[in-house]
């Protein structure tokens, strides 16, 4: 049984707010977000805060009730804060640029790669081996930043060349040696 959809989610009052059938809707300046709700979970607003039961007829409605929260929740923190991702391009060679919204990488192969860049993220280059991802959606950026490191995983046998998050390790492992 999942604990956290027992605790509420508080919405601050520069976020609007309205619930429509099974659609919450959470507004803060030109930002819109649209967030269905499962049928086994129902929500009660009160007093600028969300609370979550579960409706008994539906399998491992709980399961659905703690996602949900947390959903919401990540949404709530994005319109406030936002979330972003930094990735590092290491590697002889290997940079990034945007024209046009579209990030361009070259990293070492015979072509360069080209990622159209979502409207409801940004992504920027302050150099050309370092970019930064933004957004108020968690799942969307962590999503864009997998998508871009996809293209070229760290190698463990070549001192670590590839695209890596910032902060990530990556533990260089030793090749085979040849015997005489």
């Amino acid at each position: 049984m999942s604990r956290i959809a027992k605790n509420p989610v508080i919405i601050p009052s520069s976020i609007k707010f309205f619930f429509n059938k099974n659609v919450l809707f959470l507004i803060k300046d030109k930002l819109k977000i649209k967030c269905v709700i499962h049928p086994s979970v129902i929500l009660s607003i009160t007093d600028n805060k969300i609370f979550f039961n579960v409706n008994k007829k539906y399998f491992n409605s709980w399961m659905y009730a703690g996602t949900t929260r947390s959903i919401i929740n990540n949404y709530i923190i994005g319109l406030i804060n936002g979330f972003s991702k930094k990735l590092v391009l290491v590697g002889i060679g290997y940079k990034a640029y945007i024209e046009n919204n579209i990030l361009f990488l070259n990293l070492g192969f015979s072509y360069t790669i080209k990622y159209k860049i979502p409207l409801s993220v940004s992504i920027k280059c302050i150099d050309f081996n370092n970019i930064i991802i933004k957004g108020y959606d968690k799942q969307l950026v962590g999503q864009i930043a997998s998508e871009i490191r996809s293209f070229k995983k760290p190698e463990c046998y070549k001192s670590g060349k590839g695209i890596r998050y910032k902060n990530e390790f990556v533990k260089i492992k030793e090749s085979k040696k040849k015997i005489k």
